[in-house]
């Protein structure tokens, strides 16, 4: 098979080293380097970042700034095709100016004459209604449109877009392997129960970090257990975290343990730190999806509808939200989930293999799409 040699520009929330979006932009290379080999298209990733100098040492792929007009226009106009994802790009909740920057990429390729591919994106939400009509305009001039969620899709919908244009496909994430390798950080508490806490800031009372706090606190005292905080964006989710353990206190009286997994050089060293857990609590979307990746029983608390949205996609539901959390309720369910890991795993094993084989979706139908063209 003779191998054609294709460039890629990939734009996303990338370089900020949260520990989520660069899953999302590892498992992404992954995949397409994966679907090119199997389809004799060589591809060539260039990545947009806020720091291309970290992006292309810990990836190995040609990384650009992504705030530097001259620099993002450049590398797509040498290039073949932008891709726009994974994550949750195309949502106005954490800053009106989100959706413009991403829409203007994908916008400026197209102006290029370049195929553009909407990849496994969450969309929403989209609060401010003029922002339909320019997503729209956008969209319907992609090559490919692939979401993540049922809803991001059916909202899509309602700016205009056809259903028979849409691909439901799994959070890339669901795709990343995982090496046999050992962590740096390997548990060493192997004799107790692992609980793996990923919490962020959202609530501004911080009534649910008190909430697992209380829960936690109960726990220690009922049953000796490690908890493994494990901080997905740093420094927030570590202080967030010693925030809870401050008010969680003392366990060791109980032979519990309280420890931080600080060691992510890449975003593997994650998911195998989550992989040697006993149990997820998880406010972090891909603390979620990391878990189900490694069959490993999750609790998700919703701060966002797409925790609700993933959860759903394994028959599941939130054990509470950042606006609601019950202690009590919390407590019971993470005794639950402890003494009975392998039933929860026998109940989602066949779902989770099937989001593994669907994740990679996206990739396979870019990879195709370029050696189409020659």
């Amino acid at each position: 098979m003779v191998s054609t040699s294709k460039t890629i520009v990939i734009s996303g929330y990338y370089g900020f080293k949260n520990s989520g979006d660069e899953a999302v932009l590892k498992s992404i290379l992954t995949a397409l380097a994966e679907e090119s080999e199997a389809t004799g298209v060589t591809i060539n990733p260039v990545v947009l970042s806020i720091d291309p100098e970290w992006t292309s040492a810990v990836y190995g792929v040609k990384s650009v700034h992504r705030m530097r007009l001259g620099e993002v226009r450049q590398a797509i106009k040498e290039s073949d095709g932008l891709i726009s994802g994974g994550g949750s790009l195309l949502q106005d909740a954490t800053s009106p100016k989100t959706i413009p920057y991403y829409l203007g990429v994908l916008k400026l390729a197209q102006w290029l004459g370049k195929p553009t591919f909407i990849y496994a994106q969450g969309v929403g939400p989209v609060n401010r209604k003029f922002f339909y009509p320019m997503i729209r305009s956008v969209f319907r001039q992609c090559s490919y449109i692939s979401v993540r969620d049922t809803q991001s899709g059916q909202l899509l919908q309602s700016m205009g877009i056809s259903p028979q244009d849409i691909q439901v496909v799994p959070d890339p994430v669901m795709g990343l392997p995982l090496t046999s390798a050992a962590s740096d950080g390997a548990v060493e508490s192997a004799s107790i129960p692992v609980l793996g806490i990923s919490v962020r800031y959202w609530n501004a009372e911080r009534t649910e970090l008190k909430a697992i706090a209380k829960a936690l606190q109960e726990l220690v005292k009922r049953r000796a257990v490690h908890l493994r905080f494990l901080p997905f964006y740093q420094p927030d989710d570590l202080e967030a975290s010693r925030f809870i353990a401050d008010h969680v206190g003392d366990v060791s009286s109980s032979g519990s343990v309280i420890s931080y997994y600080l060691d992510e050089k890449q975003p593997e060293d994650m998911l195998r730190a989550v992989s040697e857990c006993d149990l997820i609590l998880g406010m972090r979307l891909h603390s979620l999806i990391y878990a189900a990746n490694q069959e490993v029983p999750l609790l998700g608390i919703s701060y966002d509808p797409k925790i609700d949205h993933f959860l759903k996609r394994l028959g599941s539901e939130p054990v509470g939200s950042s606006t609601s959390l019950d202690a009590t309720a919390l407590l019971r369910q993470m005794e639950r989930l402890l003494d009975s890991k392998d039933e929860w795993i026998d109940d989602h094993s066949e779902q989770i293999a099937v989001l593994k084989q669907e994740a990679v979706m996206p990739a396979r139908h870019i990879a195709e799409f370029l050696r189409d063209r020659g």
